[in-house]
């Protein structure tokens, strides 16, 4: 099972000067849904484009924040 490297991509976000709050807004979402999203792994993939394009990830950072593998 696969899942979203949340530390990962808060990171990032903070590394770009941004904050979770500021994504939800990029994604035109409620603060809420987005954090629901990332705890139950159920971001849009066009949620997880405009994710890349704002922070600027390059492949290597996409497959380790978005395709992180789950251990059971």
């Amino acid at each position: 099972m696969y899942c979203i490297d949340v530390n990962k991509l808060k990171a990032k976000a903070v590394e770009k000067g941004m904050t979770f709050d500021g994504l939800a807004m990029d994604l035109k979402i409620d603060r809420t849904t987005f954090y629901r999203r990332l705890r139950t792994c159920t971001l849009r993939i066009g949620d997880i484009h405009k994710l890349i394009e704002v922070l600027g990830l390059t492949p290597t950072e996409t497959i380790e924040i978005f395709l992180c593998q789950k251990v059971a």
